[in-house]
């Protein structure tokens, strides 16, 4: 079974403690959540090369989730990008 690899970019902040909740809380068996701490130099320059202009992100299967590229990550917004629906 393939996963769905979801990252959180984070900088440590309460709006990305909860963004990180609201994904934990919708992801299932078929996703894996990694969360990203863009006070490291490499995630930050990752994340540039996402299109990441804000945090909390979430990225899908390396594409930013479309939620994110103008707010935060909202319910609705993630599971459009498949988050919490099997593989």
């Amino acid at each position: 079974m393939t996963k769905r690899k979801i990252e959180v970019f984070s900088a440590g902040c309460g709006a990305c403690d909860a963004a990180l909740n609201l994904v934990k809380r919708l992801a299932c068996s078929s996703c894996e959540v990694i969360v990203l701490d863009m006070h490291q130099q490499d995630v930050a320059e990752r994340a540039k090369s996402l299109g990441i202009e804000r945090v909390p992100a979430v990225v899908v299967d390396g594409k930013l989730a479309d939620c994110c590229s103008v707010a935060g990550p909202t319910e609705a917004g993630l599971r459009a990008v498949g988050v919490g629906a099997p593989t």
